[in-house]
This record gives structure tokens, sequence and C-alpha cells, in this order.
């Protein structure tokens, strides 16, 4: 799949059909030059789990085990997607719904995947699935100093609301709260 698209990256939406079809968007990501990378993003799965946790490990000082996301599974109120590269699991995020809201409670992709557009088709087609779910508002934390995934979040519809002090440990940072409300 090469195909110059004017962006950093195309869409090209797969119909749901029950739980057969478990691909929410595939999109060609340009990583060099116009030589593009197939990325699929799907509910999250129990084979993705081993490979998520490693990049967790790499990326945050307190990451999430293998443990905590085979939780997610077993929970109808937890809804995950993951980000795949050419069939890798690379990212992933998610949400925990309660009273029609989304606490967006992790959102990770490996390092060497970054600043692809990966991160923000993730939580677009998170928020889509969630927006159709009912759910009106969603909230997360993130660290102060990631301007990054700040960024990313504003584009989204994303506003900071608050601080939590020391929200954060290893090392010890203070949160920005962040809502998006649908009105």
């Amino acid at each position: 799949m090469r195909r110059k698209t004017g962006h950093k990256f195309g869409f090209s939406r797969q119909k749901m059909i029950g739980e057969l079809s478990i691909i929410y968007l595939l999109y060609c990501a340009e990583i060099e030059n116009g030589v593009f990378m197939r990325i699929e993003i799907r509910k999250l799965q129990e084979a993705d789990i081993g490979i998520l946790a490693q990049v967790e490990a790499e990326a945050f000082s307190m990451p999430w085990t293998e443990k905590a996301f085979r939780e997610l599974l077993d929970h109808d109120y937890c809804h995950y997607l993951v980000a795949l590269a050419d069939g890798r699991p690379v990212g992933c995020c998610g949400y925990t719904h309660i009273c029609g809201e989304a606490c967006i409670d992790n959102v990770v992709v490996d390092r060497q995947y970054r600043n692809q557009g990966i991160c923000q088709a993730m939580l677009r087609e998170l928020i889509a699935g969630a927006e159709a779910d009912g759910v009106e508002a969603f909230t997360l934390e993130v660290r102060v100093s990631n301007a990054a995934a700040i960024h990313i979040y504003e584009k989204e519809g994303f506003c900071s609301v608050g601080i939590r002090p020391g929200f954060y440990e290893k090392p010890r940072e203070d949160a920005m709260i962040m809502w998006r409300r649908n009105m």
C-alpha cells in the first residue's frame, strides 16, 4: 500500500461486521520520502499484551504489567485499542467508561513509531467509538512536562482545567488535568 496522500497519513475505514471484523481503521503512515507503512487500529486482544507490556516498560517509569493489561479484557466498561505497524503492536490507548464519561487511562506508542500520527489516529478512533456508545465527556491526566502529548490532546479538543500536584512518581511531577466535553 504505497500512495502519496499529501498528509502524514491517509485513512481507509473498514466496516465493522459483528465480532468478525476487528479492524477499525487502516492507514498509511509516511515514514520517509514517500515510503509508507501499513497501520491498523483495532480492539486490544490477548495476543497483543506481551509486546505492549514491553512498549510500556520502555516508555514509562511505572509501566503497566501484563496482568494489568489482561484485566482490561475482563471488564466490559474498559475499551482499549491497539495500533499495529505492519502487523506488530506498536501502541495502545483506552478508557474506562463511568456514567457517560470516559477516563482515558493509558496512551502509549513505541518510541520508534512516534511522530507518525499513530497516537492521534488511535485517539480519534477511541473517541469516535466512545461517542457512538454515548460517552459525552473525556478526561485524562498528563505529565506537565510532556509537551508533545499535551499538543496532541489539544488538537483533539482537550483543554487543561487544573493541576494535580505530585500526581506522578519516579520522578515526582504534577499532572495536568484535561477534559473534552461534547456539548
